[in-house]
Parts: structure tokens; sequence; C-alpha cells
């Protein structure tokens, strides 16, 4: 069961690590889109929001309490599912597909976020992890 659960780990966070690369040295262009969106401070949330795909994926990857890390992806989907995605805005029905897909998607992996979050601070035996977890259910 342990391997099984550091699988889903590993595949879990392959998403939030390359996308915490593009947020890094793809700086400039992320800012210039979230700056369309009406993100305030485009620059500092594109490197923030990064920062903090990074730090949760890591946390969840290596099992260093991996709790906090479900949370820290939590905190970066929930205002960008609202802010970057808000298909209700669109008026074309390509653009509001498009965003309701994305919406959907980011409330996906925050419903994810908020599973792990509970699992791994309920879970006595956690296996495979460097850390127990933060927080305890």
């Amino acid at each position: 069961m342990d391997v099984v659960v550091l699988i889903g780990r590993m595949m879990f966070v392959v998403l939030f690590l390359s996308s915490a690369l593009g947020h890094f040295t793809q700086t400039k262009a992320m800012a210039g889109y979230a700056q369309a969106k009406g993100v305030p401070m485009p620059a500092l949330a594109v490197q923030g929001s990064g920062l903090l795909m990074l730090l949760g994926s890591i946390s969840i990857l290596f099992g260093i309490w991996a709790d906090l890390g479900a949370l820290l992806l939590l905190i970066m989907l929930v205002p960008t599912m609202i802010m970057m995605h808000s298909f209700w805005k669109e008026t074309a029905a390509e653009a509001t597909q498009a965003e309701t897909v994305q919406f959907n998607k980011d409330l996906a992996l925050a419903g994810a976020c908020v599973m792990l979050f509970a699992f791994f601070a309920h879970t006595d035996e956690l296996g495979l992890t460097i850390t127990g977890p933060l927080f305890s259910l």
C-alpha cells in the first residue's frame, strides 16, 4: 500500500512541478496574461503561485508535512480558479467553454488537495514519508 500511495503522490505532483517551472522561466509572459485577467501585482502573483506549487509539490512528493503541502496547493488553486478562469465573464462561446474546462480542472484538483490534506492529517501510518503530518484530524 505504501508504494501505491507514493506512486499516486508522484503522479499528482507532476502537473504542479512542471507548472512551477513555467512560472519561474516564463514569468513575464504569464504576468502579462494575469494582468489581462485583472490580477493585481501580476508578476508577484505569478512568482508567488509558482512558489506555492513548488513547495506544495515537494512536500507531497517527499512526504515532508504532506498535509501542509496539500494546503499550499489549495491556497494557490482557489484564487487561480476564480481570477484566471472566470468563465462567467466571457462572452464568446469558445472562450466560455475553454475557461469552464480550466475552472473545473482547478476545482477537481482543489478537491483532491482537500482529500489529500484529510488523508495525511488523519492517517497514522503514512509510510514512505520523511515526516509525519503537521496537523491532526
